[in-house]
């Protein structure tokens, strides 16, 4: 087995970049920064899950907000009934705050008999189920969403503007049934994740490492799933995808597996962000939040996982810097977009196709392992 300058080079980023995020706690004691560098790490999620969409299968996605809400929501809905301030009023079973907000005067506080479609909320007073239902669900609709655009043959820029749809749909259905997911206003006053009866504080250094374990486990997993025989096929699909279908593959079947595992990414993300940002709301299917993560990944470098991740939190920590920096508060937007537009002019392939061009221009082509027949020295 042969061994590229480019392969030592990426084993050495990814592992650079995961040491970094491992260490970071041990020279940083700010838990405020910690916190929002945690969040930061979750958009790195995101950055992958669009990479392995757009980057490896060739799908733009714009409705990754989906995923990454739902996921957000389905436990935001469980930390909800575990929070002891939102359970006021003198309700005899747990019940959001905002249920008995609305209810008539005079009506029973029993969680059946607020409002209809409060019996959804009922499995939610597990925790484990709220966690379980932010990794399946997503997956659930992606491959419901996924499997008839792809045996149908929809492609390009259709694609993109069915997701999108997808999100602005599921964000005013959101929206609308405020007596049931209170609306604009978002799941808040969470409790805490309780595992083992270790709550995670979203200021202790044990949450930060669950996302930053999370994060790195997430970029080892993707790394080894597209250099499967899977994932080969997967690009080679991408590249053209008849040709796919001439040598007998089910390029359907692959387009749909690899959207489904990045929606299972993205929910993950939405359920690690809950934890660390202590709420959820419809604005995580906002239109602009889905495009965004598009930005992150081009900026980084779609066709890499780990540049699309570093894409992400660079991007976001640009973003708050400018947004607090007094200069720049007025202008910080439009900083974001020349970052965009320079880019896309530039560096097409993104911050992870300069790199590796500086890998090729300091390193020569050269395979690192035994040599070819023709070139070894016969045996004396």
């Amino acid at each position: 087995m042969t061994i590229t300058t480019r392969g030592i080079a990426e084993s050495l980023a990814y592992g650079g970049f995961i040491a970094a995020i491992l260490l970071l706690p041990l020279v940083m004691d700010d838990v405020f920064w910690l916190n929002r560098i945690a969040k930061y790490l979750v958009f790195g999620m995101l950055g992958v899950a669009i990479a392995l969409s757009w980057g490896y299968a060739g799908v733009l996605n714009l409705g990754q907000g989906l995923f990454f809400g739902l996921g957000a929501y389905m436990v935001a809905m469980s930390l909800k009934l575990q929070s002891y301030t939102s359970l006021q009023q003198g309700s005899d079973t747990p019940v959001p705050d905002f249920m008995l907000w609305n209810a008539e005067p005079g009506a029973p506080t029993d969680l059946c008999c607020i409002n209809q479609g409060s019996f959804l909320w009922i499995p939610f007073q597990a925790q484990w189920f709220g966690i379980v239902m932010a990794l399946i669900v997503p997956t659930l609709i992606a491959l419901a969403l996924a499997w008839p655009i792809f045996r149908l043959r929809v492609s390009g820029v259709y694609v993109a503007i069915i997701t999108l749809a997808m999100v602005l749909l599921v964000r005013l259905l959101i929206i609308d049934a405020q007596p049931i997911t209170n609306g604009f206003n978002g799941l808040t006053d969470l409790g805490w994740l309780t595992i083992g009866g270790f709550e995670f504080d979203p200021y202790l250094v044990e949450t930060y490492y669950l996302v930053a374990v999370s994060l790195a486990i997430a970029l080892l997993a993707t790394r080894w799933l597209v250099s499967t025989k899977a994932g080969l096929i997967l690009q080679s699909t991408r590249d053209d995808a008849n040709r796919a279908r001439y040598l007998g593959y089910n390029v359907a079947a692959y387009q749909v597996f690899f959207f489904a595992v990045s929606a299972g990414i993205a929910g993950f993300a939405g359920l690690l962000y809950v934890i660390a940002a202590e709420f959820a709301s419809p604005s995580f299917m906002d239109l602009a939040f889905s495009i965004s993560m598009v930005v992150w990944a081009a900026v980084g470098g779609r066709g890499s996982l780990l540049g699309a991740c570093i894409g992400a939190i660079l991007i976001n920590t640009i973003e708050a810097t400018a947004s607090e920096t007094e200069v720049l508060q007025e202008a910080w937007k439009a900083i974001i977009g020349l970052v965009f537009v320079l880019v896309v002019l530039f560096m097409p392939r993104g911050l992870a196709g300069v790199a590796l061009d500086a890998v090729a221009w300091i390193a020569p082509k050269r395979k690192l392992g035994p040599a070819p027949l023709a070139q070894q020295e016969p045996a004396e």
